[in-house]
């Protein structure tokens, strides 16, 4: 997403010299939500974007891996040979995280790219019973979309709760009750020991059969190709970029899950992990590559997750928040949580089946909107007539 979307910004700003989009991938360059969706439930062959690289002047080589970088003599390696630039982009992207001890053995899989939902997609349609290991964003949505195919599923999730690197505890909590509403069984506080052909090996000793066992327990930026470029990493292994992605070397910019960027609206460095900054970022490296209208990247982060039936939202970051507000009953189909600052500022909010509360919420954030909390709580008040 991110690669492909600066190679088109470029164009639509103005850049007129070569673009050169380069993938390890053998496929056309696709859209990764519909892999969880549904390519992964076989309503779509693929996700590949609508883009005429062609007519755009857009130059693909597919199939070819970037093995590493030496910006001094602006040349990136691969099998092939060494490629050339003027200006360099890392849009690499982010790797799963693989469970250790799991590589290799049969009936482990992960959901990251095309070809890991074309393999999944039959052990779905012979209704395995499935072991899911993380109860994150992906494995929610793997779960979602394996009872829609019918199969027994289990969610293991070593910490107490869902989405517990993502979420505070009063907020994930009632979303552990949508796993059995669908007839997903969610077993928390379950580390898992080992996994072998067929059994998925707890902690405590419990076996659970596994006919297939998906692993979604995060992703790390891809970025080991960057080892001895000089290029900046952070300890979780992103590009450090500046306000405006550039890297630590000169004429190499980052974009996408494989950079991180300093927020001033937060005040700390962010690392998204979601489409929506693969689809805004690349804007501002394209204005900052051509440099007639420079501009920092700065955005309201965003993302979207549907699963169990529920269509969940989340905009702006909520780490550095005093209050939370809420709107409406978690028990219920519809409800959001606001999270202020202490002055009152909405700085995050989530919403499950409340878009307008997102669409309003995402505006007040970019504005730095102050919220009055008790009106913010009555979910018959629309947010945007709650500031004060």
């Amino acid at each position: 997403m991110a690669g492909v979307q600066t190679a088109v910004a470029l164009r639509e700003q103005g850049w007129t010299g070569s673009v050169t989009l380069i993938g390890a991938e053998p496929h056309q360059p696709y859209d990764r939500p519909p892999l969880s969706k549904a390519v992964l439930l076989g309503t779509a062959e693929g996700s590949a974007f609508d883009v005429d690289f062609e007519a755009l002047g857009i130059e693909l080589h597919l199939g070819r891996e970037v093995t590493g970088v030496r910006p001094g003599a602006h040349e990136i390696d691969t099998p092939s040979g060494p490629v050339p630039y003027d200006v360099l982009v890392a849009a690499t992207g982010a790797l799963p995280v693989t469970l250790p001890g799991s590589e290799g053995v049969q009936g482990v899989h992960l959901l990251r790219t095309l070809d890991d939902a074309a393999r999944l997609r039959p052990v779905l349609d012979r209704k395995h019973d499935i072991v899911v290991v993380g109860a994150g964003w992906i494995g929610a949505e793997f779960a979602t979309a394996a009872r829609e195919a019918g199969c027994a599923v289990t969610v293991v999730e070593a910490a107490d709760r869902p989405l517990a690197g993502t979420m505070p505890a009063e907020v994930a909590a009632p979303m552990a009750a949508w796993y059995a509403e669908s007839g997903a069984e969610l077993l928390t506080g379950a580390p898992v020991a080992r996994i072998e052909p067929g059994t998925v090996v707890l902690a405590d000793g419990r076996r659970l059969a596994a006919g297939a066992v998906v692993v979604g327990i995060g992703a790390r930026p891809a970025t080991a190709w960057l080892a001895g470029s000089g290029i900046a990493l952070g300890p979780d292994g992103s590009v450090t970029a500046d306000a405006r992605l550039r890297t630590s070397r000169p004429d190499v910019y980052a974009v996408g899950d494989c950079a991180s960027f300093p927020s001033a609206r937060y005040g700390e460095r962010l690392l998204v992990h979601h489409w929506d900054n693969a689809l805004q970022g690349p804007r501002a490296v394209a204005a900052n590559i051509i440099g007639e209208t420079p501009q920092d990247y700065d955005p309201v982060p965003y993302f979207w997750s549907e699963q169990f039936g529920r269509f969940v939202q989340y905009a702006g970051h909520h780490t550095g928040a005093d209050t939370t507000v809420w709107r409406g009953d978690p028990a219920g189909a519809a409800w959001s949580v606001c999270w202020l600052s202490g002055e009152g500022t909405l700085v995050a909010l989530l919403t499950v089946a409340r878009p307008r509360d997102l669409a309003q919420g995402r505006r007040l954030i970019a504005s730095g909107a102050r919220l009055d909390p008790e009106r913010a709580a009555d979910p018959s008040v629309p947010l945007k007539s709650a500031t004060l």
